[in-house]
């Protein structure tokens, strides 16, 4: 037994070991490629027609598009230098009027612009972007003397400022942080739509969007309950699950007659090598599963609920179990509690993890993609909850 443990230790030491070798040579790689095409791009001889001092470096699924207006050309170096080493594409420009008219037809996410330039100064350049551009961060590049002049440029649309001379970290540290705020006030503006609907209306939907049928009962760990007319309840994984868990390779029924016990295993859904235990919403015993969702599962992928139900219970004591389970408005709201939940923690999981698709949208099968720890780590915040 000893022997045995030892074994699954050093395995698991090894695994680690292997994955962040891996991890880094990957990480290397494309540090590489990105400098070979900074170095290309700067050699490239761009157009006049867009702006005389135009230099672009675009990479491939970049982080996030920066444009860089400064008077000074040892600035924009650095900032080509460091942030397209760091996974973003950036333009740089001389001077703000170049700037705007890039901005009329480029899209970016960021514009960085220094305080004191001649032709247009960084306040100028912040209001006529924030006029032409209200979807873009504005962010002031000053000197300690500019501190407070760069303060007052934030009630005109900026949304932070940087003080130069910046180190290389420096500058990564704080553009991380304001990639990460944007992205997380853009998700909280877009927010995915929650609908009760008619059952035969859930496949309208968007895949942004979700769906609960009217009526019908959701639990903690996310599956859906309905009460038939015979008194009987149909239960399966609701439209959050299915969103996030993505294509499914086959479901584990439960026995007929089998005895299901309110936060037991009830059922399990099956994906690659990976297998997900989904606990019972109430308590009773088995009476039908559905064999034809399972000679089909892809047609869990129209909708989760209607005729897709997984198993069908004999509830023997629903009345004080049907106190735990969401309908209607509280459904909704515990929807949009998870939505939250789930955004913030893949939004940082995202940050730090450089094998997590960062251009990926959210909801959309994401967690089959993911590697075992991470994926261990979220199915048991949103999936296991047991008594």
């Amino acid at each position: 037994m000893v022997l045995f443990i030892f074994a699954v230790i050093l395995f698991a030491v090894a695994d680690l070991i292997i994955r962040t070798v891996i991890s880094r040579m990957k990480a290397k790689k494309i540090r590489e490629e990105r400098a070979l095409i900074l170095n290309e791009s700067l050699n490239v001889n761009l157009s006049s027609s867009e702006a005389k001092s135009l230099k672009r470096v675009e990479i491939e699924n970049p982080k996030a598009r920066i444009i860089c207006v400064d008077d000074e050309a040892i600035i924009l170096d650095s900032f080509r230098k460091i942030l397209v080493l760091d996974g973003y594409s950036v333009d740089t420009v001389e001077n703000g009027r170049e700037a705007l008219h890039l901005l009329k037809t480029h899209h970016y996410d960021f514009l960085f612009t220094d305080l004191k330039m001649p032709i247009m100064d960084g306040v100028e350049v912040t209001k006529a972007t924030k006029e032409l551009r209200p979807d873009i961060d504005v962010v002031i590049i000053t000197g300690f003397a500019s501190v407070e002049t760069a303060v007052e440029t934030m009630k005109y649309g900026a949304i932070d400022y940087i003080q130069k001379p910046f180190t290389e970290d420096e500058l990564l540290e704080f553009t991380k942080k304001a990639y990460i705020k944007r992205e997380a006030r853009i998700r909280k503006e877009l927010k995915p739509k929650v609908h009760i609907s008619h059952l035969h209306s859930i496949s309208d939907y968007n895949s942004g969007e979700f769906a609960i049928p009217g009526g019908v009962f959701i639990s903690d760990n996310h599956c859906w309950v309905n009460i038939e007319s015979d008194g009987n309840v149909k239960t399966g994984i609701d439209d959050f699950a299915k969103k996030i868990l993505g294509d499914i390779d086959d479901i584990e029924m439960p026995n007929l007659g089998m005895k299901a016990n309110k936060g037991s295993v009830l059922f399990s859904i099956k994906q690659k090598n990976r297998t997900l235990a989904f606990v019972s919403p109430v308590s009773g015993v088995v009476t039908k599963i559905n064999s034809s969702l399972k000679e089909d599962i892809d047609r869990i992928k129209i909708t989760p609920y209607e005729t897709n139900w997984i198993c069908s219970i004999d509830a023997d004591n629903l009345d004080n179990e049907l106190q735990d389970l969401k309908i209607g408005k509280s459904a909704v709201s515990f929807y949009h509690k998870e939505i939250d939940r789930y955004t913030e923690i893949i939004s940082e999981l995202r940050s730090k993890d450089k094998t997590v698709d960062s251009s990926k949208p959210l909801f959309e099968g994401e967690l089959s993609e993911m590697d075992e720890y991470n994926w261990t780590s979220l199915v048991n915040q949103f999936f296991v909850h047991e008594n």
